[in-house]
């Protein structure tokens, strides 16, 4: 399959409310309109997730950024511009996105990707995208397609037929960063 159909097919489940199967610039990730609450829930419920875990977005540039958050602090600027590998900011006060995706302190985790998958299923869809682990809450996160259990499989709308080969074995690095700039590193 060539990535232009692929885009089209995922994007044609997501308008409609469905969740995907996709590869993402670290590991296979369960997405979905991150503006649908009822397709966020659906995600919580094929990990078995409870809905106090939240997930993050995907964004594809400043637009979807500034989209959905009135403040971005310079920080977060700084940190993306620097980073040697994928790296999720947790940011506060988003909008514009499903609230049962925001954490409890209201804040969420995005990662600006550049993966032509998702940049161009982000660019047809026009909103950030849910990205989370392609596993059921608790297990280990798949390091290749073919570590992905059937359950997760049969459990989402469209699987996504692209770098089934790849195998990726580090998730981004994850950084909480607050209006008032401070900062702490949750996973490196």
């Amino acid at each position: 399959m060539d990535i232009n159909t692929e885009v089209h097919n995922a994007f044609e489940v997501i308008k409609n409310g469905g969740i995907i199967l996709y590869p993402t610039d670290t590991v296979w990730g369960i997405g979905c309109d991150a503006s649908n609450p009822e397709a966020v829930q659906k995600i919580y419920a094929l990990k078995q997730r409870e809905e106090s875990k939240s997930m993050i977005c995907l964004v594809n540039g400043e637009k979807m950024l500034y989209n959905m958050f009135k403040d971005i602090p310079e920080t977060a600027w700084q940190l993306w511009d620097f980073a040697t590998k994928p790296t999720t900011l947790i940011l506060d006060n988003p909008k514009g996105i499903a609230p049962n995706i925001i954490a409890s302190d209201h804040s969420i985790g995005v990662r600006l990707v550049k993966e032509p998958f998702c940049y161009k299923l982000m660019e047809r869809m026009k909103k950030p995208l849910v990205s989370t682990s392609a596993n059921i809450s608790g297990e280990p996160t798949p390091k290749s397609f073919k570590e992905i259990s059937p359950e997760i499989i049969k459990g989402v709308d469209y699987v996504v037929n692209l770098h089934h080969e790849k195998i990726c074995d580090k998730p981004s690095t994850i950084i909480k960063l607050t209006l008032d700039s401070q900062v702490k590193i949750i996973r490196k």
